[in-house]
């Protein structure tokens, strides 16, 4: 009888080397996912940041401007109440004079473009910005002040290559004269394009002035919302996890609702917003559009997040921490707030985050409050604030997004920066405060 051969540990059988090249298929497709999904997020931050970057820069029109006191002050008291009776088109006479007489003075050649084509190249938001800037100080007036204004989104556009000669002879609102124009105003020292800090601080803008609108109100909307999501769901969500996890009784009811919180953290947010539309404004009564109703929605968003977070990082501690302090003589209550809670905070404060970034970027729940109102006024401080209408980054983005005018779409890709960047910071904070109170033993 022939002895079968011997298999040698040093060299593979056919089993093995189909197992060592399902291993290398296994390893490609895992590689291959992870560089797909690296190019996605390339191209979209691509996209999103060259499509954004160029709203934080604007185009001004900047001109000497002389603040007649016979126009806007009649009676000379330099009283804001009567200086009121001023509107914007007796400040937009002012501008338009003082932009002719400034190109005459610097030689441009305005070609055949009458007084008024040659005053749309500038903002109707100019107006009433040197409106305000006498308002809030009268001793202005009477003065010649350099005042730069916005030009318009067109003229704005043509600087960062978004208008050209071919679009714009087929453009009911610029035309290639007027562009010419800007150019020689330009060379002139008239026209620049520089940093646009007001694109974060100013209240949104009608669809007739897309290069005033800001962020402002949104940021600070976002910001009363997260505070109210803060202050509500961190203390109600670890004490509902701490009473689960380590008082409650293990039965039926308690099985039922942990259930029901793992099922609320997969429902769909829009869910929420016709929660909060039925309970907080229908049935309560609180305002629309407030930050209140959109922190109280987002809180309801938020609780199943922090709540399942939470009893994980409590189920990490080892039990014989618990057992240990019990056994020493600690109370149940001392045990959870003395030992087993201090370890598990690295665990809460990052589920916490996480899930105050996730309700940031929300928007679903907000529109259904009427968040999607405009909104130019900012609201007051907390807690008067919590009350008055406001936006949210999410909703700011989806507005502009509806809007005709092409430099909206320019804005709403800044406003997703600005959202990204706090998304960034918040998972970055959550790291940072992970090391800082993680605790090894």
């Amino acid at each position: 009888m022939t002895q079968a051969p011997a298999k040698s540990l040093l060299v593979p059988d056919a089993r093995t080397r189909a197992r060592n090249a399902s291993e290398r298929r296994f390893r490609l497709m895992g590689m291959a996912a992870v560089a797909i999904g690296l190019v996605a997020l390339v191209v979209l931050l691509v996209s999103v940041l060259g499509n954004g970057l160029s709203s934080f820069r604007q185009t001004y029109v900047t001109i000497p401007i002389t603040l007649d006191a016979a126009v806007l002050d009649k009676s000379g008291n330099r009283n804001p109440d009567e200086m009121k009776k001023v509107t914007t088109l007796g400040y937009g006479k002012l501008m338009q004079t003082a932009l002719i007489a400034a190109l005459a003075e610097k030689g441009v050649d305005t070609g055949d473009l009458k007084p008024k084509e040659i005053m749309g190249m500038m903002s109707k938001e100019a107006p009433a910005d040197l409106r305000e800037a006498v308002l809030s100080d009268p001793s202005l007036v009477g003065q010649t002040i350099t005042f730069p204004a916005f030009a318009t989104s067109r003229i704005d556009g043509y600087f960062k290559g978004r208008v050209t000669m071919e679009s714009a002879a087929r453009d009911a609102n610029i035309n290639p004269e007027q562009l010419a124009l800007a150019d020689r105003m330009a060379a002139a020292g008239l026209i620049e394009t520089r940093l646009n800090w007001g694109f974060l601080t100013r209240p949104d803008a009608s669809e007739l002035r897309p290069e005033a609108a800001g962020l402002g109100v949104a940021i600070l909307g976002s910001a009363y919302m997260m505070i109210v999501v803060l202050v509500l769901s961190l203390p109600i969500g670890v004490a509902a996890s701490i009473y689960l996890e380590e008082l409650a009784p293990k039965n039926r009811w308690t099985d039922l609702i942990e259930i029901n919180i793992a099922n609320l953290a997969a429902v769909p947010s829009i869910v929420f917003g016709i929660l909060a539309l039925a309970l907080f404004i229908n049935i309560a009564g609180l305002p629309q559009s407030a930050p209140i109703v959109g922190g109280l929605v987002l809180t309801l968003m938020t609780l199943p997040t922090i709540i399942i977070a939470t009893r994980a990082s409590l189920k990490a501690v080892p039990p014989s921490i618990r057992d240990a302090a019990l056994g020493v003589g600690a109370s149940k209550m001392q045990t959870i707030f003395h030992h087993v809670l201090p370890l598990a905070m690295p665990g809460i404060l990052t589920g916490t985050i996480l899930g105050l970034a996730r309700a940031l970027g929300e928007s679903a729940p907000l529109l259904l409050i009427g968040m999607v109102a405009f909104v130019r006024d900012y609201p007051s401080a907390p807690p008067e604030g919590l009350f008055d209408p406001a936006s949210a980054l999410p909703v700011q983005v989806y507005s502009w997004t509806q809007r005709a005018d092409p430099a909206f779409v320019e804005r709403a890709s800044g406003a997703i920066i600005v959202l990204l960047v706090f998304l960034l910071a918040m998972n970055a904070l959550a790291i940072i405060l992970r090391r800082r109170f993680e605790r090894r033993w």
